[in-house]
């Protein structure tokens, strides 16, 4: 694996039709399984983003690797159940850029626990929650919109 340089830095309004490609990747969309409506609908996405550039408890910045936006990472909620979440193009998965956005917002937000949730089935998505420290806590079931329907889901925790 060759890992691509990466920085986080504050969201810009011109990272948004960057971040409106990605989320709207079929491929992508069906390997992470859990999206919102605004995955499909560009208006309902720029009024998503608005409200999480809005909310002061919203930790967010853009991953650029090869100088280039490869995506997003965030953590999110009240204070004991806060959520981390992250997006990456999928040109550069397996490249250990989630991997590094994913270690280095943790380094920008001290707060424990952090939390997460993967498809069960989303190995890579598992793995880099893994390697940035975070265990195995739980399974639920869930509804995954891009697969019209439920499935298995892990539950992580950082400490």
């Amino acid at each position: 694996m060759t890992t691509a340089p990466i920085s986080l830095r504050e969201m810009r309004d011109s990272d948004l039709p960057v971040f409106w490609k990605h989320a709207s990747d079929l491929e992508a969309q069906q390997i992470a399984a859990f999206t919102g409506e605004y995955h499909y609908d560009r208006g309902l996405f720029d009024s998503h983003w608005a409200k999480i550039r809005a909310h002061p408890d919203v930790l967010m910045r853009t991953v650029l690797a090869d100088d280039e936006v490869v995506g997003h990472v965030s953590v999110y909620g009240p204070s004991d159940e806060r959520e981390v979440t992250y997006w990456i193009d999928r040109a550069y998965w397996g490249r250990g850029v989630a991997t590094a956005a994913l270690t280095a917002l943790i380094g920008l937000d001290g707060s424990r626990p952090l939390h997460a949730y993967a498809a069960a089935d989303n190995t890579g998505s598992i793995r880099v929650l893994e390697k940035c420290g975070f265990v195995i806590a739980g399974h639920e079931r869930g509804f995954a919109r891009a697969r019209a329907g439920e499935i298995d889901e892990v539950v992580l925790v950082l400490t």
